[in-house]
Parts: structure tokens; C-alpha cells; sequence
């Protein structure tokens, strides 16, 4: 069982195996008119992290599911990755996590059950790290091991967060850095050197739990996680979304250090150009913005990415010691901020 990796009987990693955007965009269409739920909050009107339903006494429900094939090869860790993701989207809707099942798909002619427990421990040492129970869930035969959480939540109504919500003159801030899927491509193809699977497992091993906090903040106007679109997928959702565009400070956006030795050796995940590829009509380089790397960098898919945030100036002094508190000191300056929309959605600047 130690000598097992997972990353070789799976296509993708993490969340680098979400469906393509435009291809998922045409699965959503529907001829059938919506119901009306003047109770659901947060539904599939938005492209947010989670549904949210009002339970009428001044809270509400937040309803999350998110599941994929390894990022990593030891079981355990793929577990605990997996569950850390799922819960995330909790915490990106100001939300406090309360319950998760399972979700587990497992190749049992080719790996054994003993390695899919080991999956689950994973997943349920996350759960209680979050303060909650993994409860039950459901597992299916599958042709590529698969696991992740469906996560339920608790919100006071008027701390929940949507992505869709940004105002002009916000200012953007991302808690993790960029390049989990670079790294992520290295393992898989055999290159990535020790120090970097120590660097790549902490950061997909952390729970963006401050996104509880944030909610309580009036002037955190907006708020989502980044995963397997990238940060420019994910900013484009929020500034579509809220009718506006941004201007990103490329020198400013946080990476992994390691990350860029690997892009020298063309360690670029499919999913990259698959994202930008959906994205890119809509973003503009100012000069002196190195384009090439910025095309590897700001579309490379995270899992259990940071949070991205859209706040009010104003509100910036209670943001920046929240975020000191939970041991964010790296990410208390913004990576850009909100603006007017202009030919291109998001620019980019040095």
C-alpha cells in the first residue's frame, strides 16, 4: 500500500479535472423554465460555490457537493485534500461547516479496499480538524478512484457572501498563492523534488476556515474560492457576476516559489489551456506584464485554492488583523481591485 500512486490510474488532478467552462456552460442549458423558491438564497442562477437556503429564523442552509480523482499518490493525503476542498465551499459563503457524507468512487479490481479506507481516514481527520462529523455517504465501482464530500452549513443570513456581489472600488485580496497545479503536473510526471511535495501537501492540506470570519465583515462585499479555473476563472465568474471588471497587480499576486522552476520545463497542466483558452478575449496585459508567464501562472487550476475577496477601502483595518490571526501575514495586501468595466473585463499591470 505505500508503494501505491494514485495519480497514476486517474486522467486529471484535483480539481484540474473539472469540465471545461464553455462545455459546462452548454450542459447547464436548460428548455425547462425554473421553479420559483423565494427561500433559495444562493441556486443555479449564480455561478457560486454553493446553494444557500433561508430557514426563516435569520440563518440559512449552505449545501455544497465536490469530489475528483487524485492530486496526490498517498491515499491518506488525497483524502484529507479531497475533504479539505469540499469543505471550503462553506467557508467561501461566510459560512460554519455543521455535517459531511462521503463520496467515493473506487476501481476495486485494481486498488484495494485497504487503500480506500485510508482515503476515508483521511477525508474524517479533515472533518475533525473542521469540527465536524463525517457522517455517512455513498460509494459507487468506478473505473479511476474518485472521492470528495457532499458538506452542509450554517449562515447568518447577513453574513452570507455570494461571488456576484462586488462593488467599484473594492479592493481584491487571495489567501493562498497561485501554482498548486504546476507542482501537482510535476508529481504526476515524476519530477517534483521532495521539498516541493512537503510545500504542495501543507498548502492543499489547509482549511480556508478565516472565510467564517470574513462573513461577519460588512465591507467584504464578495467572496469565492479559487480551484479548477484558475484565479483568472474565478475573479472572471465574480466580476461578470457583479456587472464589472478588475484590474489585477500581477507583481503582487502570490505564488509558490518553487513554482516558475517548474514552468522553465514546461510542466504546464492541460487544464492551463483549457482555461485560458475560455478567458482569455476578456483579458488585457498592460506593458511590462511578462505575458508568458502570467498565461502559465494566472489560469493554473488550484484545489482547495485561497480565497479571493472582494473588501471596501474602508474595511480594510478590520480585514488585515483577521487575516494575522489565522497566520495570513503573506496576503495582507491586495492583489488588484474592482473597477469600471472596459474592453477587457481584467487587466493586468506589472
Amino acid at each position: 500500500m505505500s508503494e501505491v500512486q494514485l495519480t497514476q490510474f486517474s486522467h486529471g488532478a484535483g480539481c484540474g479535472c473539472k469540465i471545461a467552462p464553455a462545455v459546462l456552460d452548454s450542459i447547464l442549458q436548460s428548455e425547462i423554465a425554473p421553479s420559483i423558491f423565494k427561500e433559495l438564497l444562493v441556486g443555479n442562477s449564480s455561478k457560486d460555490d454553493a446553494a444557500v437556503y433561508d430557514l426563516g429564523n435569520g440563518t440559512a442552509l449552505i449545501s455544497t457537493t465536490d469530489f475528483f480523482v487524485p492530486i496526490v499518490d498517498d491515499p491518506y493525503q488525497f483524502g484529507r485534500i479531497a475533504a479539505a476542498n469540499a469543505i471550503s465551499d462553506v467557508y467561501a459563503m461566510g459560512g460554519k461547516p455543521i455535517m459531511a457524507l462521503a463520496i467515493l468512487g473506487w476501481p476495486v479490481d485494481k486498488l484495494s479496499p485497504e487503500i480506500a479506507r485510508r482515503v476515508i481516514e483521511g477525508g474524517r481527520s479533515i472533518c475533525e480538524e473542521a469540527g465536524i462529523p463525517l457522517a455517512g455517504g455513498h460509494s459507487v465501482d468506478t473505473t479511476e478512484p474518485i472521492f470528495g464530500l457532499s458538506v452542509n452549513g450554517i449562515v447568518t443570513t447577513d453574513h452570507l457572501k455570494k461571488n456576484n456581489t462586488a462593488q467599484i472600488g473594492d479592493l481584491l485580496f487571495l489567501t493562498k498563492p497561485l501554482g498548486v497545479g504546476i507542482l501537482s503536473t510535476a508529481q504526476k510526471r515524476g519530477q517534483l523534488e521532495a521539498p516541493d511535495l512537503t510545500i504542495l501537501i501543507h498548502q492543499l492540506n489547509q482549511l480556508n476556515k478565516v472565510g467564517q470570519l470574513l462573513g461577519a465583515i460588512k465591507g467584504v462585499h464578495a467572496m469565492t474560492d479559487v480551484t479548477g479555473f484558475g484565479l483568472i476563472g474565478h475573479l472572471m465568474e465574480m466580476m461578470e457576476g457583479s456587472n464589472t471588471g478588475a484590474l489585477i497587480n500581477y507583481s503582487q499576486v502570490p505564488v509558490i516559489n518553487s513554482a516558475k522552476q517548474y514552468l522553465a520545463k514546461r510542466l504546464v497542466p492541460d487544464a492551463t489551456y483549457r482555461n485560458w483558452n475560455a478567458y482569455s478575449k476578456q483579458v488585457g496585459f498592460e506593458k511590462g506584464v511578462d505575458v508568458m508567464e502570467a498565461f502559465s501562472i494566472l489560469p493554473d487550476p488550484q484545489t482547495n485554492g485561497g480565497l479571493l475577496f472582494a473588501v471596501d477601502p474602508l474595511a480594510v483595518e478590520e480585514v488585515v488583523p483577521l487575516l494575522l490571526m489565522n497566520g495570513l501575514e503573506n496576503h495582507i495586501i491586495p492583489i488588484g481591485k474592482v473597477t469600471e468595466v472596459t474592453e477587457k473585463r481584467i487587466m493586468v499591470a506589472p
